[in-house]
């Protein structure tokens, strides 16, 4: 395979850290360009790869292309590579907010192999969860070496496109979410005499601790979970009851449906 990623961005950076610590592919089969000659220079020389000299040369010297760029340019670039997308085998891969596999083939004059693809902030450390989609001319074998190639920034999900939308709220923005929660947590326990750092850390533990718990019992409900922290009488039933008094999960809900509402207005 070679691979090249058009845009150096944070998210590009972050699964270009992911193939480089796992060695799924030599640094000389991944190629890399960005208008941004700077970033383009201490990307290629942070993890050894190919510096390209245009989007052009980029794409005529791989197979797979990782587009990385912003939405709003997304349809520019496929513009500038398409004369260079004639070979039948030639992958594009889009990590684009909001833009359709229907888009980014009417970008283009032929019938591409596309992949969609949506991670979440979570690459940059390695636990993302990522969802994608493809067109009919993408194989099953391909699908598993692109699925296989996200793997090293996270947990990957094959998912029909019509629920991207929604993914992209309860992935993409709930990091933001759980982030206010960590820190609210933190500020409380400063409030009662503990230092922020020291409180910031136990927070983001017991949150991190708390996702593992759900995710390695997929058959105990949540809020089984709840009841077996909860004693009779005891503090954690007093915290929750507190929790769901001030419109905890409605707060949670609307933020959802707020944020789901807007990116069908975008």
């Amino acid at each position: 395979m070679k691979l090249g990623f058009i845009g150096c961005g944070n998210m590009a950076t972050a699964i270009l850290k992911g193939i480089a610590d796992s060695k799924l592919l030599e640094p000389t089969d991944i190629f890399v360009f960005d208008t941004n000659a700077k970033a383009l220079e201490n990307v290629a020389a942070k993890y050894g790869v190919q510096p390209a000299e245009n989007a052009r040369a980029l794409a005529q010297s791989c197979d797979h292309i990782l587009l990385a760029v912003k939405p709003n340019v997304i349809q520019s670039v496929l513009q500038e590579i398409n004369a260079d997308l004639k070979e039948s085998n030639k992958i594009i891969i889009s990590i684009a907010a909001g833009k359709t596999i229907e888009f980014l083939r009417s970008a283009l004059t032929q019938n591409n192999k596309i992949i969609r693809v949506m991670p979440n902030i979570n690459a940059k450390v390695g636990e993302a969860v990522c969802a994608y989609c493809c067109n009919e001319a993408v194989t099953q074998e391909e699908k598993q070496t692109v699925a296989a190639l996200l793997q090293v920034i996270g947990k990957v999900i094959e998912l029909d496109e019509k629920f991207f939308p929604l993914f992209g709220v309860i992935s993409g923005c709930s990091p933001a979410f759980v982030y206010m929660f960590i820190d609210a947590l933190a500020r409380a326990a400063v409030k009662n005499g503990m230092s922020k750092n020291m409180a910031l850390e136990i927070a983001a533990q017991a949150v991190y601790g708390s996702a593992k718990m759900v995710l390695e019992n997929p058959d105990t409900h949540p809020w089984q979970l709840v009841d077996m922290v909860c004693s009779p009488g005891g503090t954690t039933i007093e915290g929750v009851l507190t929790l769901q008094k001030e419109g905890f999960e409605t707060a949670v809900h609307d933020a959802v449906q707020n944020a789901v509402d807007k990116d069908k207005a975008l």
